[in-house]
């Protein structure tokens, strides 16, 4: 059987991909996977979708509000639908990538971080100072994570992996791939398990 790394798509002002961002290493793991997280901006893909987000929606809204508060306890994660959403995930997406490049490790408890501070604690993960001090506590340089969040390096990075996942088709968050299977949605999970345990169907 295969182990490539399972690639994990997501978008930090997503709730369904914090939920999958909470379970995800700890599946790959118990089939002996990695994984590789990917956030970016579904914005640049709504534009190509037309999508809204699922709150913003007529008749669905109300459902999405009751069905993310019922899907945060079946997945045992904090959650608050925060008081401005969604957010840009820019800032955040930036200072992930930096970091990812000096440390994957650090980045992935950067990214669990930053989606807390957003769907845990009501922080406007979208406002620079915010992202810089969610890094800051975890250890990282505050001047540094700042000037990355503004770097034009930093900046073409995001750009590029934006437009690589819009290139393989991710239209969504999360969106996890498992050896060229795309599975969307955390309510995908457990088809995702089935998947390592057993393979195709």
């Amino acid at each position: 059987m295969s182990h490539q790394p399972i690639e994990f798509y997501f978008d930090f002002s997503s709730p369904y991909g914090y939920f999958a961002a909470a379970k995800i290493d700890a599946l790959a793991a118990k089939y002996s996977r990695t994984t590789v997280w990917r956030p970016m901006l579904l914005g640049a893909v709504f534009k190509i979708t037309g999508q809204q987000p699922l709150v913003t929606i007529p008749l669905k809204g109300s459902y999405a509000q009751h069905d993310l508060i019922r899907s945060a306890r079946w997945f045992g994660v904090p959650f608050k639908l925060p008081s401005k959403f969604p957010v840009s995930s820019t800032a955040p997406c930036r200072a992930y990538y930096w970091l990812h490049d000096r440390d994957p490790a650090a980045a992935k408890t950067l990214a669990q971080a930053l989606y807390r501070a957003y769907f845990a604690e009501d922080r406007d993960i979208s406002n620079p100072e915010v992202t810089t001090n969610v890094a800051a506590k975890l250890g990282h340089d505050k001047d540094a994570v700042i000037q990355a969040i503004n770097d034009p390096a930093v900046k073409e990075r995001l750009k590029s992996e934006v437009d690589a996942a819009i290139e393989r088709g991710i239209f969504g968050s999360p969106y996890i791939i498992v050896d060229g299977e795309p599975f969307w949605g955390s309510d995908r999970l457990d088809q995702i398990e089935q998947w390592l345990a057993k393979g195709k169907w």
